[in-house]
């Protein structure tokens, strides 16, 4: 039988980075949280905590809270149908998801706010790059993710969304300036591009499939969407930004593509952990119905 205590104190260090903020979310003591995990690892044999600032998961580790998350979420259903087992105070239940930040910035932010809002429990959202979100929910750090990636990790659902549609746009001074004889690989090779992070891809892709060559691009990182489209609309760079982010941009010449007809499109796809709960499977039924309006759908 698992102590649930010290899978409590495990979760609550790796959610809140530390052993005393664990210790004073659980009201105990630091000591108290080190010695349930202690405890906890020499009954799995191995160790679950990286000590550092912040403190990580092991892998086993990753395991044991991706269960805990499932436990609570399951307590809080049964709740739900047994009023009487309910805690003081309506308690609500952690529910940690991935998502990319180009759709939180767009169509994905109303959908939890809105579950948020009717369902008990408190979001945890973490930011990643498409390609990579599914590795928050592999690793066991979420219970469900937006990601580019199709088949999903063991143990887990896919659901198509759509395809979010990308266009590379610019200011037209920096058009101007940097694309007088056109766009190219030697035009691309100097003007200075956009990237959200070191794991985003889409400029390259962009350029790759423009060019059919590889195109090594200078390249500033901003990483957040609103302030992709402030710096293109001060003519910072070039980049590829949600169509429904700056469709109106477009429209009013504040934005120009760089080429026409060349939007580049991502699928999407919502992975979640397989028979989870009801409130997860409702957050799914939410984030597929807003999907099918927001993204391009086959």
């Amino acid at each position: 039988m698992l102590d649930y205590q010290s899978l409590f104190a495990l979760a609550a260090v790796v959610r809140e980075g530390s052993f005393d903020r664990a210790a004073r979310v659980l009201n105990v003591t630091p000591s108290a949280i080190s010695q349930r995990i202690r405890l906890l690892e020499e009954r799995v044999g191995c160790a679950l905590v990286v000590r550092g600032q912040p403190c990580a998961a092991t892998e086993m580790g990753r395991r044991l809270c991706r269960h805990v998350d499932r436990v609570m979420l399951l307590e809080q259903e049964l709740q739900e149908a047994v009023p009487v087992l309910a805690r003081e105070g309506g308690a609500r239940v952690s529910l940690p998801i991935a998502v990319n930040a180009d759709s939180l910035a767009t169509w994905f932010a109303p959908v939890i706010a809105v579950f948020a809002a009717d369902a008990p429990v408190l979001l945890e959202v973490a930011v990643d790059d498409q390609d990579y979100t599914a590795e928050w929910l592999r690793g066991g750090k979420v219970l469900g993710a937006v990601t580019a990636t199709s088949r999903p990790a063991a143990g887990c659902n896919s659901r198509p969304l759509g395809a979010m549609r990308y266009v590379a746009a610019a200011s037209p001074a920096f058009v101007a300036r940097h694309f007088s004889d056109g766009v190219g690989a030697g035009s691309l090779a100097k003007a200075p591009s956009l990237v959200f992070n070191n794991k985003d891809e889409l400029q390259a892709r962009w350029a790759q499939r423009l060019c059919h060559r590889h195109v090594e691009l200078p390249r500033h990182t901003l990483p957040s969407p609103q302030a992709f489209v402030t710096a293109a609309l001060a003519g910072m760079g070039w980049g590829l930004h949600p169509e429904m982010l700056v469709a109106p941009l477009l429209e009013d010449g504040s934005l120009v593509e760089l080429v026409a007809d060349t939007a580049l499109d991502v699928p999407l796809h919502w992975h979640y952990a397989r028979s989870a709960s009801s409130l997860l499977e409702e957050l799914t039924r939410r984030i597929v119905r807003a999907a099918s309006g927001a993204l391009r759908q086959a």
